[in-house]
Order: structure tokens, then C-alpha cells, then sequence
């Protein structure tokens, strides 16, 4: 087994599905973008030296479908040579993208790979453009269908997660968010070209490039305000909008290097991924996964909670990450846990996210000068994924 290491990690801003800044940004231009950069900020790689690249997509069709991996390699410029694979676990992919990068370089089989993670929600909406449930099996365990509100709304029931909590929670994710970016503390994102189609005189459209560099989706809230807003998956239910992830658009990318590449190129590492898992669980409380998750991890790597210096857990929505809080154990590591904010106030782009915690974690970490953390989240479904990374 070869050591593999991270040598950068970065994404693009979150922006707001079909109000954001992306809106009219295809999801190939914002993968194709996040795959150049990465190997242009990394002296001593040239896309000649790309082997594959492993990219996360949830709902990989239209716009984002016929192998987005393979694509978005391409349009970025690397050489007929670099494959591409596109990968799906749903809210992991992007994760899963990396955890298979590593996994490639550790056995042997490339020496420099791409994990890789986009999703498109304003051009394939959760759920894709033409779902097709089993007739016969969507009637006996509809649960494998059901609404992720529904399930976030059956995790606050069944666990006793107030109203009030989630939006305390909501609240306070957004307000880290707005102060990591008002003081330049998301060292990972890379400010990102976008497009607009500008209407002529002559009622033809022109394409037109303009540069997003912050995410678009946080915004003031307190727990008053967020009180007030409806809910919107039950009557008399406690989730909301400003309590659940924001969709979102964003692709984001880690180059993942085997140790003698490193020395033969002169690559300074910033870190590994040391172990990953995923977890099964009820599919209609998918939100519970990170629970599952996250102590299935630590004992692949003999770790503990304690030996954690960053926690990025994915906020799906406020009630199912309070729940997985609250039973891991770890609510005395607030100051630790999304410390910038998580997915309420920055957005949850389904495909991206792993591979975009992954940055968030590894910049965190650096940051805080730590040495371990975790980036887990739930899966619609019913799973959990988590991954340990190490700073180098």
C-alpha cells in the first residue's frame, strides 16, 4: 500500500439554486473551472500529469449527466489521456469521490488523481427531472421515497428536537458564516467565473462572464425572525427554510498525490484522508447517518471524538444535526463543530458537498492549527458517511 496525501483542496462559492449568482452557470463550466484551477495552483503538476479523475454528482443527468468526471476533464483542458469517472451516494458523493481518489493511489493503481465533487440544483432539481419509483416497491417501503423534509421532520419528532433549538441552531450557523466571511476566514473557496445572458438590441442573447467570490447564500437571521417563518413539510411540523439546508450550486476538488510522486514533483502535502466509512439506517430518518457514521470511523482508525481538532458535520437540516450532536457525545465541542458555519448558511449542492467539507475541513484545521478532523453527513436513503482527515 502506497501513503496517499493531499496537496490542495479548494471550491467554488455555494450560490442559490435559481436565485443564486450561478444560475445560468451550467454545471460542466463549474467543474471544468474548479479541476483547472486546482492543478494550476499546484506548482510542479500539469494536467498532462492527471491520471483520472473521480467526481462526485448526485443526480447525474441532463446538464450534468453522460459522465461529468470525464467531461469535466476535458473541458478544463487535461489531455485525452485522463479518465474520468462520475460518482453518486447521493449527499456523499463528493466524498466518495475523494475516498475513491485515495483509495486509487494507495493500491498502486494511479499516482495523481482527482476527487472530485459538482451539483447543479438549479439545473437538475433534488430528485432529478423525471423520477420513476417502483411501482410495486414504492407501495410496500415508500420510505426509500419519502421527502428528506419529511425525514427531517420525523428525526425532530421521534428524538424531541424543539422548534425553538432548530432555530436557534439556524441562527447561529448563519452568523458564523457571515463573520468567517466578512473576515476573509474561507482561505478554500476560489473566487469563480459565472454567466448571464444579457438581452441585445437586436433581441438576440450575449453571453456574458462576471466573478463570484463569496458564497450568496448567507444572510442576518435570528432566532425570532426564523420563528416566524412557515413550515413546509407538515402541519404543525418544526421544519422550515431557515432551518433546513439551502439547494445550492457548486463544484469543489482535492488533488490527491501517492508520497514518491510528491518527492519526484517537489509536492508539499497538506494532508491524508486516513480512513472512511458509510453506514446504513433507516431510510426514514436518514437524517440520523452521522450518528452511525462517525463512531464506525473512529474505530477503523483506534480514534476517539477527543482526538478531533475539526468536526465538519453536514447540516442537512438543524434537527438532524442537533440529534447526531446530541448523541454523539461531542455538544462540549461546540467551538469545534462547523466553525464557520455548515450547510444552513452556506448551502448543501448534494454531489459537492463531501469534497467541499473536505476543503472546509482541511482550511479549518490549518486555521486553528489542529491536526484531525471529520467531515460526515447524511444521505437521503437512509445513510451516513464520515471521513478522517490529517493535516499535515
Amino acid at each position: 500500500m502506497k501513503d496517499a496525501y493531499i496537496v490542495q483542496s479548494i471550491r467554488t462559492p455555494g450560490c442559490k439554486q435559481r436565485r443564486g449568482h450561478f444560475k445560468e452557470t451550467r454545471p460542466e463550466e463549474l467543474i471544468s473551472f474548479i479541476l483547472r484551477t486546482l492543478v494550476e495552483k499546484t506548482d510542479g503538476v500539469t494536467p498532462d500529469d492527471i491520471e483520472d479523475v473521480m467526481c462526485g454528482c448526485s443526480f447525474p443527468e441532463a446538464e450534468q449527466g453522460l459522465n461529468i468526471g470525464r467531461i469535466g476533464a476535458k473541458m478544463a483542458g487535461f489531455p485525452d489521456k485522463t479518465s474520468g469517472a462520475t460518482v453518486n451516494r447521493f449527499c456523499s458523493s463528493g466524498l466518495e469521490g475523494i475516498a475513491l481518489a485515495s483509495a486509487r493511489v494507495s493500491m498502486g493503481w494511479s499516482e495523481i488523481v482527482i476527487g472530485a465533487g459538482v451539483e447543479s440544483m438549479t439545473f437538475v432539481p433534488m430528485g432529478g427531472n423525471v423520477p420513476r419509483p417502483h411501482p410495486e416497491y414504492s407501495k410496500t417501503d415508500p420510505e426509500m421515497y419519502t421527502s428528506m423534509g419529511i425525514t427531517a421532520e420525523n428525526v425532530a419528532n421521534r428524538y424531541k428536537i424543539s422548534r425553538q433549538e432548530q432555530d436557534e441552531f439556524a441562527s447561529k450557523s448563519q452568523a458564523k458564516a457571515a463573520r468567517a466571511r466578512d473576515n476573509g476566514l474561507f482561505t478554500e473557496l476560489i473566487p469563480t467565473p459565472a454567466y448571464r445572458y444579457v438581452e441585445q438590441a437586436d433581441k438576440t442573447y450575449k453571453k456574458e462572464q462576471f466573478i463570484v467570490d463569496a458564497d450568496d447564500g448567507i444572510r442576518e437571521s435570528t432566532p425570532e425572525s426564523l420563528g416566524k417563518l412557515r413550515t413546509v413539510f407538515a402541519v404543525n411540523g418544526s421544519v422550515t427554510a431557515g432551518n433546513s439546508s439551502q439547494t445550492t450550486d457548486g463544484a469543489a476538488a482535492s488533488l490527491i498525490v501517492s508520497k514518491e510522486k510528491c518527492e519526484e514533483l517537489g509536492l508539499k502535502p497538506i494532508g491524508r484522508l486516513i480512513s472512511y466509512a458509510t453506514v446504513g439506517c433507516r431510510a426514514d430518518e436518514m437524517g440520523v447517518g452521522p450518528r452511525y457514521a462517525i463512531p464506525k470511523v473512529l474505530e477503523q482508525a483506534n480514534m476517539t471524538v477527543d482526538d478531533m481538532d475539526i468536526f465538519e458535520i453536514n447540516e442537512a437540516f438543524a434537527s438532524q444535526a442537533i440529534y447526531c450532536i446530541r448523541e454523539l457525545g461531542i455538544k462540549k465541542y461546540m467551538d469545534k463543530i462547523n466553525i464557520h458555519g455548515g450547510a444552513i448558511a452556506l448551502g448543501h449542492p448534494l454531489g459537492c458537498t463531501g469534497a467541499k467539507l473536505t476543503a472546509t475541513c482541511l482550511a479549518n484545521l490549518k486555521e486553528v492549527k489542529g491536526r484531525y478532523g471529520i467531515v460526515s453527513m447524511c444521505i437521503g436513503g437512509g445513510m451516513g458517511a464520515a471521513g478522517i482527515f490529517e493535516r499535515f
